[in-house]
């Protein structure tokens, strides 16, 4: 689909009102959310998007232009093009922070939000972060250390230089946050390097380029604290109990949107769709069809 001139890759499928979901990263795609989803197609219309830059969607030469506001842009032209009407919208981990922002800008086209392991303050995921860091063993605290002082990018081989290096992401992803992304169902096909198969141009401008446990790309816009009990639309909050996103962001959500309902999913990391599918689904089913 053609966007104000960016090609958004999109996948919708199912009958019912319209859910459209949003992906982390961020530069990941929507892949990670399939197979878990599917079964949230059998009384919705799912949408799936390739936020801009990422998965299957278009690059854009200007990087300056992969931002929180554009990218929420994006989700307002294709609910119109597809003419969907009033939607319900789930945004997960940084696509939950897209979620917020567009809530913010769109709330009249929104019948429901969802919001799954995400925050709504750059600053205070920025202490989670450094808490999960403070908390690893010493050994891979300083290892990992070692190499940011080093800096991320431009080693090894060509081919290699514009991302992380193996050995980053396998202390960071592997070994440091592992832990905070699966708990009950730990997936065994998950492998850091592998994980780095992203839209690294994306995840630079967004997140930055000087470690996994700093946000300081442009996604430091994204301080929504003080705006957020203007949401009042139906909203769901939900993460795990033991989520890279520390379940006590999800609380101060829950705290500041008036009415919004909190499932913390109990033994469960970042993803809680893998880690407790039939709870998640249930969650979003329940909330999205009410028994009358």
């Amino acid at each position: 689909m053609d966007v104000h001139g960016i090609m958004i890759y999109y996948k919708s499928f199912g009958k019912g009102d319209p859910l459209l979901i949003l992906h982390g990263g961020p530069g990941a795609s929507h892949d990670y959310f399939l197979p878990y989803l599917l079964p949230l197609a059998r009384k919705n219309r799912l949408i799936f998007i390739d936020e801009r830059g990422s998965g299957r969607s278009q690059k854009v030469e200007n990087t300056s232009a992969y931002t929180v506001d554009n990218m929420v842009e994006d989700v307002e032209d294709v609910r119109k093009e597809l003419g969907l009407g009033k939607i319900s919208l789930l945004g997960h981990s940084c696509g939950g922070v897209l979620t917020l922002a567009y809530a913010l800008k769109y709330q009249e086209n929104l019948s429901h939000l969802i919001l799954c392991s995400t925050f709504y303050s750059t600053k205070e995921m920025n202490r989670v972060l450094r808490d999960i860091k403070e908390k690893m063993t010493p050994e891979l605290r300083q290892r990992i250390v070692k190499m940011e002082k080093e800096g991320l990018y431009g080693h090894g081989l060509d081919y290699e230089k514009n991302r992380y290096t193996s050995q980053y992401m396998i202390a960071a992803w592997g070994e440091g946050y592992f832990p905070y992304l699966y708990r009950n169902h730990p997936d065994a096909n998950y492998d850091p390097v592998a994980n780095g198969n992203m839209a690294w141009d994306v995840y630079r401008e967004m997140w930055g380029s000087n470690g996994e446990d700093i946000i300081d790309g442009n996604l430091i816009s994204a301080e929504y604290g003080d705006k957020i009990n203007t949401i009042v639309v139906p909203t769901l909050i939900t993460a795990g109990d033991n989520d890279e996103c520390n379940p006590s962001l999800s609380s101060e959500m829950n705290e500041k949107i008036k009415g919004s309902q909190l499932i913390i999913f109990p033994k469960s990391g970042h993803m809680t769709f893998v880690d407790q599918p039939a709870l998640f689904i249930s969650a979003v089913d329940e909330f999205l069809h009410p028994v009358k």
